[in-house]
């Protein structure tokens, strides 16, 4: 009977009075903004890295629940019950990450008295393991990927079930999540490396370090269905989203509707992932991910029993509040809605940016942010943040700086709403992923919709390297750099840069150096527009720029156009349409003179290995005086509970070692000396 009793439905009333948001950054900025427009109070945990955080100012109230590290803050369910008994809050919302797939943490508050914001214990606890779910699926009669669903022992076992199963296969943590715990292997030795390094992964993350072995499905798909049910027996799909541009299986970017579904599919998934929900009496928000090949077959991958991050996407189509209806279902409301009410409405894009070096293989990056300035406001953008000017981005923590989401009338729409306004978003202070993610949506597979989870290994191999100059982009960027030499020369000389309704005419000729590459103009300003002329035709740019501004914000030849403009030297350094490059604008003696000057040298760092990133060196594989050869792996650096194998770039001899297992490293922090 007590069990019954745990899993009873909510009785219908009033609102909660209070929440406590378990959670940090941009998604429990969401979850109070939320909660404030219903009229309910909130309450923020803090650890003591995010003391001046933006969702502490956001809250009503702020409890500290321990230090830095997950594992003494926000992972301890004790001190975040201490703060719900402390401030009286009558329900918790778990957000997403953290305790938000933990069935003790929905147990200990079921046994408090205290609501929690999401499914059932058996949902949570039935879901959260991936070998369970997949059997639990299977009886559902939901279609799964062949795999071994038994935790495997040792790497030789690995081996032995991977060719069973047959290459390429995908080793998985069993308490896995967002990409962490994932390998996939192509041969034996793949599969022992990627069984331990999998294994070790988990047990970083989770505690948990069980992994199973299932078929990689090659040129696949990640399309999910958003599911909301009440705790009354009604589960509802609210359509599906593409999340297949992803990078080393944490997802980049994600859109709604998927462009690879037709409506007999979607209903499909969408049946299949009610069913599943059913089987577990699920109730709140839930998402089940599908693989979906060439042929629009489709399998089971996992179920996440929580608020999905890339959630705005489901809700800019269909007009739906999830985190809302979550705390309207957790109160006992019934779903005001059936599924034949909910629309599709347009397209909507998210992209996630990150604080991390795309140039250095996508390494995070820590610092404070000295100028963040969002695109918000323009049409169909939404922006989801956790950060302000000045916030810390810390190395303890997941390196998000913001969710921006565009939404369009169709897909075109949509792709060309937010790389404008991936042009204009600002960040200064720490490295960022803004041009990697305007480069996708300027890339023609892209716009083309020919989307599979491999994108990015294939269309930037080596890395990511920038995105290179096309005739367009350049000459956008020379019509630009030559306006902003001429409005900068008109300030030294005295002459108001605000022209527009004159007839003063001002020109020279001039010599702009883009990324080394020169280009001969003639600048002529007359009644505030700029006319550069070149070999390649004639640009009109109208804009009311300023020296000192950001911002370069006008037409381009009519076009609106957005370029972001740094000084650099004597040039600038200027960003647009996901291409940064340095400009210099001289007369023609100057840059005669300018190519006389000697190139600057750069320090000769081949013979060391470097820490790419800050972290902690969790391991070396190597010993002073060993032979190494090329794709070795040397060392392993944790950051951010992502553990990065470095390898050996050529063969050689180690030297020398710097640092031992244990270390905090420095970013460029030397490793290893190579003989």
């Amino acid at each position: 009977m007590a069990a019954k009793k745990k899993e009873a439905a909510p009785k219908a009333g009033k609102l909660f009075g209070k929440i406590l948001v378990a959670n940090r950054g941009e998604i429990a900025v969401r979850v109070m903004r939320t909660a404030k427009r219903l009229g309910i109070k909130t309450v923020a945990v803090y650890s003591d890295a995010d003391a001046e955080a933006l969702h502490v100012r956001e809250a009503d109230e702020a409890v500290r629940i321990g230090p830095a590290p997950t594992s003494e803050s926000y992972l301890k369910i004790d001190a975040i019950l201490a703060a719900c008994k402390a401030t009286g809050a009558e329900a918790v919302h778990p957000g997403y990450g953290f305790l938000s797939e933990n069935a003790a943490f929905a147990t200990a508050l079921e046994k408090a008295g205290i609501v929690f914001i999401g499914p059932t214990m058996k949902a949570v606890a039935a879901m959260g393991d991936k070998i369970e779910s997949k059997i639990l699926a299977q009886k559902a009669g939901v279609s799964t990927v062949p795999g071994y669903l038994k935790p495997i022992k040792d790497a030789e076992e690995c081996v032995v079930v991977s060719r069973k199963i047959g290459y390429p296969v995908m080793i998985k943590a069993s308490a896995g999540g967002g990409g962490k715990g994932m390998r996939i292997a192509w041969n034996d030795a793949e599969a022992r490396e990627g069984f331990l390094s999998a294994t070790s992964e988990a047990r970083s993350s989770f505690g948990d370090d069980r992994v199973f072995a299932e078929k990689f499905v090659e040129e696949p798909r990640h399309i999910e269905i958003q599911l909301i049910g009440d705790a009354h027996g009604n589960i509802l799909y609210l359509n599906e989203r593409e999340c297949s541009i992803q990078r080393r299986h944490q997802k980049v970017i994600e859109e709604a509707p998927s462009p690879f579904l037709d409506p007999k599919t979607r209903a499909a998934m969408g049946q299949q992932a009610v069913a599943l929900a059913k089987a577990v009496g699920y109730r709140s928000a839930g998402t089940v991910e599908f693989i979906v090949d060439k042929h629009k077959k489709f399998y089971f991958l996992e179920m996440n029993t929580r608020l999905q991050v890339e959630h705005p996407v489901t809700e800019m189509i269909t007009g739906l509040d999830i985190v809302e209806m979550m705390i309207r279902v957790a109160a006992g409301e019934k779903l005001a809605l059936q599924q034949k009410d909910v629309p599709i409405k347009g397209w909507a894009i998210e992209a996630r940016i990150y604080a991390e070096d795309p140039l250095r293989n996508f390494m995070p990056s820590i610092g404070r942010l000295t100028r963040l300035a969002a695109p918000e406001g323009r049409p169909g953008i939404r922006v989801d943040t956790g950060v302000y000017e000045g916030a810390e981005i810390s190395m303890y923590y997941d390196p998000m700086i913001a969710k921006l989401v565009a939404h369009g009338k169709t897909r075109s729409e949509a792709t060309a709403r937010i790389a404008s306004a991936l042009d204009a978003y600002v960040v200064r202070g720490v490295n960022h992923n803004i041009p990697f993610l305007a480069a996708i949506m300027h890339h023609k597979r892209f716009q083309d919709a020919r989307l599979t989870t491999g994108f990015i290994a294939e269309e930037f191999k080596g890395g990511f390297k920038g995105r290179a100059l096309d005739a367009e982009t350049r000459g956008v960027l020379v019509g630009v750099a030559a306006t902003l030499h001429h409005r900068q020369r008109l300030r030294e000389i005295g002459i108001s840069g605000q022209l527009q309704g004159h007839e003063a005419k001002v020109g020279e000729a001039a010599i702009v150096r883009l990324d080394g590459q020169e280009i001969a103009v003639a600048i002529r300003f007359e009644a505030g527009v700029c006319r550069v002329a070149s070999a390649a035709g004639t640009t009109e740019i109208a804009t009311a720029w300023q020296p000192g501004a950001t911002l370069f914000e006008g037409l381009v030849d009519g076009a609106p156009v957005c370029v972001q403009v740094d000084r650099a030297g004597a040039g600038w350094r200027l960003f647009h349409a996901g291409c940064m490059v340095d400009a210099l604008v001289l007369s023609p003696r100057a840059a005669e003179l300018n190519r006389l000057m000697p190139a600057k040298r750069v320090a000769d760092t081949s013979r060391f290995l470097l820490s790419p990133m800050p972290g902690l060196l969790k391991s070396l594989a190597v010993r002073q005086g060993q032979e190494i050869k090329a794709g070795e792996a040397l060392c392993t650096v944790e950051a951010m509970k992502m553990e990065n194998v470095l390898r050996a770039e050529r063969d050689g001899t180690v030297a020398k070692i710097f640092a031992a297992a244990g270390d905090s490293l420095a970013v460029d922090q030397k490793i290893i000396e190579f003989g």
